[in-house]
């Protein structure tokens, strides 16, 4: 079972003094296709779009990406989603500072997965820099979806046979369509009362259900039962159910 996850635009600074040139992320097959946006990307931060379009601060982290420490990507991230995959509660509790164990970042070493825009799908483990790049992010004369649609196509066969859980918001997913005869779930999240789809507590609910699988829950019903969530499948739709407003 492998589990896809947008990335967040909140993310961690720092890291460790190992940059991006000497870190070799997985699928390697992607690599021309991600030297070649990281080309574009610093060619348009050095224009007068990409000055009008970042901010000093995040110009300096996409013109230096390349040399930049790293994290490994679920630290990356964080925010709501990801705080719920840590076990993170508000600040000033005592799980305010949560991380995964080791046999938690084990497991979501092998089944997690999160779609970047800047480097594709990459699991949940592989080192990244912090940088400022989104799938709304519009590099004049250049077709994000295009370019990562077909470039995951080497991913697509390495995964393939396994189930999918697919947790993306459908910018990201649009990056890289599922092929359609892979055995895969979408997810989507709603008010246990109202039945409406949640916003916010849409991705506090996904990251608890992931967060179930990593602490050890082997199915889906276990995961929705660990998480306080009710679940049904309708087709190719996981639905969760949660009472968090």
């Amino acid at each position: 079972m492998l589990f896809l996850l947008p990335p967040s635009e909140s993310k961690a600074s720092g890291g460790n003094p190992l940059s991006i040139d000497m870190v070799a992320l997985t699928f390697g097959g992607m690599q021309p296709a991600r030297d070649e946006l990281f080309k574009k990307l610093v060619k348009f931060c050095k224009s007068k779009a990409g000055k009008e379009k970042f901010t000093k601060e995040q110009l300096e982290l996409n013109l230096n990406l390349q040399t930049a420490p790293t994290l490994p990507a679920i630290d990356r991230y964080v925010g709501t989603l990801f705080d719920a995959i840590q076990g993170r509660g508000l600040k000033g509790t005592p799980t305010e500072f949560n991380t995964l164990t080791k046999e938690e970042r084990d497991r979501a070493k092998q089944s997690v997965f999160i779609q970047s825009a800047l480097f594709g799908l990459i699991p949940a483990s592989n080192l990244i820099p912090n940088y400022r790049f989104s799938a709304s992010t519009k590099i004049p004369g250049f077709d994000l979806k295009k370019h990562w649609s077909e470039s995951h196509n080497i991913i697509w066969k390495r995964l393939e046979g396994q189930q999918i859980i697919d947790l993306r918001s459908n910018s990201y997913a649009e990056l890289a369509p599922i092929p359609d005869h892979f055995e895969a779930l979408t997810v989507e999240v709603y008010d246990i009362e109202s039945g409406k789809a949640m916003n916010h507590f849409n991705k506090k609910a996904k990251g608890q259900f992931v967060r179930a699988f990593l602490q050890g829950a082997e199915s889906l019903p276990e995961m929705a039962k660990a998480a306080k969530l009710k679940m049904e499948l309708d087709g190719d739709t996981l639905k969760l159910f949660t009472n968090q407003r």
